[in-house]
């Protein structure tokens, strides 16, 4: 037996695998000093990779409905603005009067912009008014929680389409943004999403290595947002518990989701894009500690088992005084891609790629995602082609309620039941005025 055991340490130290993990034949191949040869995770064509120009193709006139009046509003204004030449900001919607007049006002300053009085509309109805004008582009900025029924219309009025991401908050808002996108595709309409790391040059360099074959095939994952604690408003004087609530909504569950869905989704997103798997179950564990105001946690901690039996963790915390780490890790029979030293390497430690930056500078002066995002939907529309992101974003979004609602009930949560549920938790005819502001937090394991 002594014997045995020393024979297999051997073998493992010298083929290089001790402590490492599964390893493909290739790697091993490559460690022997033979040439490896990919196997492509996706075939040539079947995936998208955005064009990624400075600035959209000229052509004729995006006429601007922003829905949203916020901060993300703001700068996905500023964005769309920087992307393409002929873009006009014609109508401007929000619940909050001072937050349309700002952004009002900075349009007319920062771009000499002049929004009328008669397209600017306040209420929650607003939408509708602003994508009634004549505009042929949407930005859908609101609280996640109205997403799904902005989208819903503007497709109806045949409306191209920016959603910010989280695109829903439960499964009723998923079921309506996946069958506003399948309409919105017959109507050869064009969709993009926050997900902005689909238009960020080193991440869709990696996802195009990583679909050429060059970690393997996708063993598992971990993927993180850890950052200190987000911001709060204290309620002011003359709010209705609606108004408070929509101006502190990034803390309140039935307006962005919980931080794991309004936040964390992004680095989902990005595994279950780079991996092409899709989420089949969700054990989670989470807390609240230190949150001032709403009713959500501040830290969850996710296993998701994918369709093929793949696993990878989440992790995402909003705690002062913690350790911070945001980024994905995608590990592959082959290698590891990690997004915070954009490299890919071999399971020896071997580089096998960088991103490489000198490069791209002297290739391009545009490296912000916000808008090149922005570029690429604005070609899309100019060219006549559709393009569809609310899809994916929508399944990104749903595996994040599914952590959520793992961590909050203790229980494991799967796909099918999570895609099926009635839970709905956006009011019917939301109102300025009274709501319950109890905040039940969740309790694992127990009935509430």
């Amino acid at each position: 037996m002594a014997n045995k055991e020393m024979n297999r340490r051997d073998f493992l130290q010298a083929t290089g695998m001790l402590g490492v993990g599964l390893v493909g034949t290739s790697a091993l191949l490559s460690s022997c000093g033979k040439k490896t040869v990919n196997t492509p995770l996706r075939e040539a064509g079947t995936y998208y990779v955005p064009e990624m120009p400075d600035k959209a193709d000229n052509g004729k006139e995006i006429r601007v409905a922003l829905v949203g009046c916020g901060g993300r509003g703001y700068g996905a204004m500023n964005n769309v603005l920087a992307a393409a030449d002929n873009v006009k900001i014609v109508a401007l919607a929000d619940v909050c009067e001072d937050r349309l007049q700002g952004i009002r006002e900075d349009l007319k300053k920062e771009h000499g912009q002049e929004i009328p009085d008669e397209m600017c509309f306040i209420g929650f109805d607003a939408y509708k008014k602003a994508l009634d004008a004549d505009v042929n582009y949407a930005i859908l900025t609101t609280p996640p929680a109205f997403r799904p029924e902005h989208y819903k219309y503007a497709v109806e009025k045949g409306i191209h389409c920016f959603l910010e991401k989280p695109v829903c908050v439960d499964p009723k808002g998923y079921r309506t943004v996946m069958a506003a996108a399948k309409q919105a595709k017959a109507k050869n309409l064009v969709t993009i999403c926050g997900t902005q790391r689909h238009h960020e040059r080193q991440y869709v360099e990696a996802f195009q290595k990583i679909s050429e074959g060059m970690i393997g095939e996708i063993t598992g994952g971990n993927v993180y947002w850890n950052q200190g604690m987000l911001w709060y408003r204290n309620r002011e004087k003359g709010w209705s518990d609606m108004e408070w609530m929509i101006r502190d909504w990034v803390n309140w569950t039935w307006l962005s989701g919980d931080h794991i869905v309004e936040q964390h989704v992004h680095n989902i997103d990005v595994f279950l894009w780079m991996s092409g798997l899709k989420v089949k179950s969700a054990t989670a564990f989470g807390s609240r500690q230190r949150r001032v105001t709403g009713d959500q946690y501040d830290n969850f901690s996710v296993d998701f088992e994918c369709e093929n039996g793949v696993h990878f963790h989440s992790m995402c915390r909003q705690i002062d005084g913690c350790a911070n780490k945001i980024g994905e890790m995608v590990v592959g029979t082959k290698g590891v891609w990690t997004s915070w030293d954009e490299t890919i390497r071999d399971h020896q430690g071997n580089v096998l790629w960088a991103f490489d930056w000198d490069g791209e500078r002297a290739k391009h002066s545009q490296f912000d995602p916000y808008t090149i995002e922005h570029i690429d939907a604005i070609n899309h529309i100019r060219r006549g082609e559709s393009h569809d992101e609310a899809t994916a974003c929508a399944m990104s979004t749903l595996a994040g309620i599914m952590g959520r609602e793992a961590a909050y009930t203790g229980k494991a949560v799967t796909w099918d039941e999570m895609s099926q549920s009635e839970m709905n938790l956006v009011p019917e005819n939301p109102q300025m005025g009274p709501m319950d502001l109890t905040a039940n937090i969740p309790v694992p394991g127990s009935a509430q």
